[in-house]
């Protein structure tokens, strides 16, 4: 990639690159669709080309949603949850505990409902019980008469747990984790990563191959002419839960991910769904719903009752129908969020030191680990670590001899498949993942054996810079920074994993007024000038004390600014602002 602006070393330590594109591609883009030079830019430099252009503006699940028979079991699936669904069956879902199991363990319980089928859920304590179905819980629904078990969001991988209810119950898996082995000995076991299935919907979370085994499901069931007296449910109405779930889960938004987003967050915007519609109040999001919405709103609320408090809480508050339940669920579960940012800044504090030690003994894959860190907020921790070191992260709380930790990584490097060989060596009670998150659980005596290994099978992040590099997709002049400009960005989105939401450049732009807002100060807002006499407003958030908040603290030299450019929404009024991500003297 070449260099941006000449910016070799930015004010927060970071080198400057232009995003690559196809300069014909982007022409064409912009000359057939109408559109500014700039968004056929983005679009081409993101691999859309002529050809994809109107269903990637305009992605529909009509266009884009696959037949669920490609996924290996599913028929087998659909047919045992009909045969449920036309007998009555007693049905129970286990879900996992995050975002993404909450929204498929709700996805099904709508569904099932909406069919006729009074189903009960479960879902496990984090701390007591760990991730996944456990031989005792199975046997707890099995003895609570549970003819069918759905594991959502789980279950690939559980062989011994899911045998103790052989000729007890039937079960069906619908899950998207890696497994290295074959999958347990049940009714149907589908995951679009299992080694065989040839579906090619290896981005799918489990929310969206839970909804499209309601559709297959529903296809079923209309071949049996179950609906000859009684509607149809709407489907599509599950389709916010979906669109939660992809986000938060940070699989790729592209191809039927993104129109599985883009169509949730219309069902979103209706505000039915009285869970959701109670968190959106509590937090005061009054604007037209968006990822972020779904990544920063709603996910951390949902997932903080699996971290730190009632596991299916979460789950819960999406399967309410009464307001009034709904808003003492949503309160409860802001609360608990708020807890666990208070455990997670003082697990970070101790994380960091740790990682800067790391690093300098140069270490490729950071192994963080403490007395009594909780092990709900070490993912989050993890993340955190990754994104301020450039480098795979893992981070485990320890109690009684034991740790249980989380892990996240950077592009190109597949931390699931070497958590996977540490078990497969024996290194681990348990573990697993996928290419850029995973968990696992170990004495705590063999994490420098475990630390070793992953050295060794990441060995080539230690070459990565220290800071990763900022990609840059286009430049432009504060007067160029447009309402309508911000408009066209803003219908490229949703943006998330696979599919970056665009940076700019802001090129020659002078800070003439600025001030620090928010709890704790280290918020700035500013108002920028422009050489060519545009005034925009900007923004930059978690700007903290280094070089480039002192620039952007007080009005001086002309700046070249990177971050995102966006519409603001305040009382029925939109604007256009500028998100500061960095920023290099000229």
């Amino acid at each position: 990639m070449e260099t941006a602006l000449g910016v070799e070393r930015s004010l927060s330590g970071r080198r400057w690159l232009w995003r690559p594109h196809e300069g014909r591609v982007a022409a064409g883009l912009s000359q057939r669709l109408g559109l500014p030079e700039l968004i056929g830019r983005l679009m081409a430099a993101r691999g859309i080309g002529l050809d994809a252009a109107e269903a990637f503006l305009n992605p529909t699940l009509r266009a884009l949603l696959p037949d669920p028979s490609v996924l290996l079991d599913m028929d087998a699936a659909a047919g045992r949850i009909a045969d449920a669904v036309a007998r009555r069956e007693r049905v129970a879902v286990y879900a996992d505990y995050d975002v993404d199991g909450a929204c498929s363990g709700a996805i099904m319980l709508h569904a099932l409902r909406a069919w006729g089928v009074e189903a009960t859920h479960y879902v496990p304590d984090r701390l007591a019980e760990g991730y996944g179905p456990n031989g005792p819980a199975i046997a707890r629904l099995v003895a609570e008469g549970a003819n069918l078990i759905i594991c959502v969001d789980c279950g690939i991988a559980a062989h011994e747990a899911l045998a103790v209810a052989d000729g007890q119950a039937d079960v069906v898996v619908l899950d998207h984790h890696k497994s290295d082995g074959a999958p347990p000995r049940v009714v149907a076991a589908v995951n679009p990563n299992r080694f065989d299935c040839a579906s090619g919907l290896r981005q799918l979370c489990a929310a969206g191959v839970a909804f499209l085994a309601t559709v297959a499901i529903q296809r079923e069931l209309r071949r049996r002419g179950f609906f000859a007296a009684r509607p149809e449910p709407d489907l599509r109405l599950l389709l916010d839960l979906v669109a939660l779930a992809t986000v938060c889960d940070v699989v790729p938004l592209v191809g039927v991910n993104r129109a599985l987003v883009v169509q949730g967050l219309r069902v979103l915007g209706r505000r039915e769904r009285a869970g959701m519609a109670a968190l959106l109040d509590l937090a005061a999001a009054r604007d037209a719903p968006s990822a972020h919405t779904l990544g920063f709103v709603l996910g951390p609320r949902i997932n903080a009752g699996g971290r730190i408090a009632a596991p299916d809480l979460g789950l819960r508050l999406l399967t309410e129908a009464d307001p009034i339940a709904a808003r003492a669920m949503a309160e409860r579960l802001d609360s608990v969020n708020r807890e666990r940012q208070e455990v997670e800044a003082g697990v970070l504090a101790s994380a960091m030191r740790q990682a800067e030690a790391q690093r300098e003994a140069g270490h490729a894959v950071l192994l963080l680990h403490g007395e009594g860190w909780h092990p709900g907020v070490v993912g989050i921790v993890a993340g955190r670590v990754r994104e301020r070191f450039n480098r795979p992260a893992c981070v485990a709380g320890v109690a009684d001899g034991m740790a249980k930790g989380s892990g996240r990584s950077v592009p190109g490097f597949d931390l699931g498949a070497a958590v996977i060989a540490a078990r497969q060596a024996g290194l681990l009670v348990a573990g697993g993942g996928h290419a850029m998150a995973a968990g696992f659980t170990i004495e705590a005596a063999r994490l420098p054996a475990l630390h070793a290994l992953l050295d060794e099978a990441l060995a080539p992040a230690r070459d990565l810079p220290d800071m990763a590099p900022m990609v840059l997709d286009g430049a432009l002049t504060v007067r160029g920074a447009t309402l309508e400009l911000a408009q066209a960005v803003a219908n490229l989105g949703p943006f998330g994993a696979g599919h970056d939401e665009p940076v700019l450049a802001l090129t020659r732009a002078r800070v003439v007024k600025a001030s620090r807002v928010g709890r704790e100060g280290t918020t700035i807002r500013s108002f920028l000038q422009g050489e060519d006499g545009g005034r925009l407003k900007a923004v930059c958030f978690r700007a903290g004390d280094g070089p480039l908040a002192a620039a952007l603290d007080f009005p001086g030299a002309a700046l070249n600014l990177c971050g995102y450019l966006r519409t603001e929404h305040w009382q029925d009024q939109v604007g256009v602002g500028f998100h500061i991500l960095d920023a290099a003297r000229c």
